[in-house]
Protein backbone atom coordinates (compact mmCIF):
# COMPACT_ATOMS: atom_id res chain seq x y z
CA UNK A 1 0.00 0.00 0.00
CA UNK A 2 3.03 2.20 0.91
CA UNK A 3 4.60 2.24 -1.87
CA UNK A 4 1.66 2.48 -4.23
CA UNK A 5 0.76 5.85 -2.67
CA UNK A 6 4.48 6.87 -3.32
CA UNK A 7 4.39 5.55 -7.12
CA UNK A 8 1.05 8.15 -6.93
CA UNK A 9 2.49 11.61 -5.77
CA UNK A 10 5.69 10.88 -7.72
CA UNK A 11 3.11 10.18 -11.20
CA UNK A 12 1.09 13.72 -9.72
CA UNK A 13 4.44 15.38 -9.09
CA UNK A 14 5.71 14.59 -12.62
CA UNK A 15 2.69 15.78 -13.51
CA UNK A 16 2.84 19.03 -12.01
CA UNK A 17 6.20 19.72 -13.23
CA UNK A 18 5.16 18.64 -17.48
CA UNK A 19 2.34 20.98 -16.77
CA UNK A 20 4.85 24.06 -15.62
CA UNK A 21 7.36 23.32 -18.59
CA UNK A 22 4.04 22.66 -21.40
CA UNK A 23 1.91 26.15 -20.05
CA UNK A 24 4.62 28.04 -18.24
CA UNK A 25 2.81 31.57 -19.19
CA UNK A 26 -0.77 30.19 -17.95
CA UNK A 27 0.68 27.41 -14.88
CA UNK A 28 3.57 29.33 -13.40
CA UNK A 29 5.62 27.01 -10.95
CA UNK A 30 4.21 27.24 -7.49
CA UNK A 31 4.15 26.07 -4.19
CA UNK A 32 0.45 25.66 -5.12
CA UNK A 33 0.62 23.82 -8.43
CA UNK A 34 3.57 21.84 -7.29
CA UNK A 35 1.65 20.55 -4.25
CA UNK A 36 -1.66 20.36 -6.07
CA UNK A 37 -0.33 18.03 -8.49
CA UNK A 38 0.51 15.08 -6.00
CA UNK A 39 -2.26 15.47 -3.90
CA UNK A 40 -4.48 15.32 -6.29
CA UNK A 41 -2.76 11.77 -7.60
CA UNK A 42 -2.62 10.61 -4.41
CA UNK A 43 -6.61 11.22 -3.68
CA UNK A 44 -7.06 10.10 -7.07
CA UNK A 45 -4.96 7.11 -6.87
CA UNK A 46 -6.46 5.88 -3.45
CA UNK A 47 -9.92 6.32 -5.09
CA UNK A 48 -9.53 4.23 -8.06
CA UNK A 49 -7.77 2.18 -6.07
CA UNK A 50 -11.25 1.34 -4.05
CA UNK A 51 -12.90 0.88 -6.67
CA UNK A 52 -10.63 -1.34 -9.14
CA UNK A 53 -9.67 -3.34 -5.79
CA UNK A 54 -5.90 -3.79 -4.58
CA UNK A 55 -3.11 -5.24 -6.64
CA UNK A 56 -4.01 -3.68 -9.96
CA UNK A 57 -1.43 -0.22 -10.48
CA UNK A 58 -1.64 -0.59 -13.77
CA UNK A 59 -5.52 0.42 -13.77
CA UNK A 60 -5.21 3.06 -10.68
CA UNK A 61 -1.91 4.74 -11.63
CA UNK A 62 -3.46 6.18 -14.78
CA UNK A 63 -7.04 6.95 -12.69
CA UNK A 64 -4.16 9.04 -10.79
CA UNK A 65 -3.17 10.60 -13.34
CA UNK A 66 -5.92 11.83 -14.53
CA UNK A 67 -7.51 13.59 -11.48
CA UNK A 68 -4.28 15.03 -11.12
CA UNK A 69 -4.28 16.42 -14.42
CA UNK A 70 -7.52 17.29 -13.86
CA UNK A 71 -7.24 19.28 -10.55
CA UNK A 72 -3.79 21.11 -12.02
CA UNK A 73 -6.25 22.52 -15.55
CA UNK A 74 -8.33 24.11 -12.86
CA UNK A 75 -5.61 26.22 -11.70
CA UNK A 76 -4.20 27.33 -15.35
CA UNK A 77 -4.50 30.77 -15.71
CA UNK A 78 -6.52 32.56 -18.96
CA UNK A 79 -4.02 33.06 -21.96
CA UNK A 80 -2.57 36.71 -21.96
CA UNK A 81 -4.13 37.08 -25.74
CA UNK A 82 -7.05 37.93 -27.10
CA UNK A 83 -9.63 35.84 -29.42
CA UNK A 84 -8.28 37.80 -32.25
CA UNK A 85 -4.04 36.87 -31.87
CA UNK A 86 -3.21 39.80 -30.13
CA UNK A 87 -1.41 40.87 -27.27
CA UNK A 88 -3.42 42.16 -24.10
CA UNK A 89 -2.00 45.06 -22.22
Amino acid sequence: MWWEAVAYAVTGLAAALAATRLLPRRLPRSPLVMGTGPGAALAGGLITRAIVGTGHLEATLPGALAVAAALLSLLARPDTRSSWGLVKD
